[in-house]
């Protein structure tokens, strides 16, 4: 896992409120899966089960900075609970969720999709715990 100061220095030019929404959703994934892969991509983050696989098979989620918001995808997003109906987009299986800003942000139904992601498997359709 990458740290909040290299988060910091990766990220430096997007203002206070999209790299706060990152280092959040970074302190998630870190809860979550402790051994969890990053990667990272010029426009955001992939988080992942290396020991199971690649950033698809056993993605946890993606974090995409857009000029606004962060955009946090998941993969397989049309296959987890989302009885709130956070999630959006049109690719099946990939779902995102808009994050405007981070006091606005829904912390504890982000934390739910993303552990649920993290313990979706794509192979047997199922949780992985």
């Amino acid at each position: 896992m990458l740290t909040v100061r290299e988060l910091e220095t990766l990220y430096q030019n997007i203002g206070k409120d999209r790299l706060d929404i990152l280092i959040e959703i970074h302190n998630i994934v870190a809860e979550i899966a402790p051994s969890a892969a990053v990667e990272v991509h010029h426009r955001g983050l992939t988080y992942f089960h290396a020991e199971r696989g690649g950033h698809v098979s056993t993605g946890i989620c993606q974090t995409i900075v857009m000029p606004d918001h962060i955009r946090l995808a998941f993969i397989h997003g049309a296959c987890i609970p989302d009885p709130k109906h956070l999630l959006e987009g049109n690719t099946y299986p990939k779902r995102y969720l808009k994050i405007d800003s981070f006091d606005t942000a829904s912390w504890e139904d982000i934390k739910t999709l993303i552990q649920e992601h993290s313990d979706f498997d794509p192979y047997t359709w199922s949780k992985t715990r």
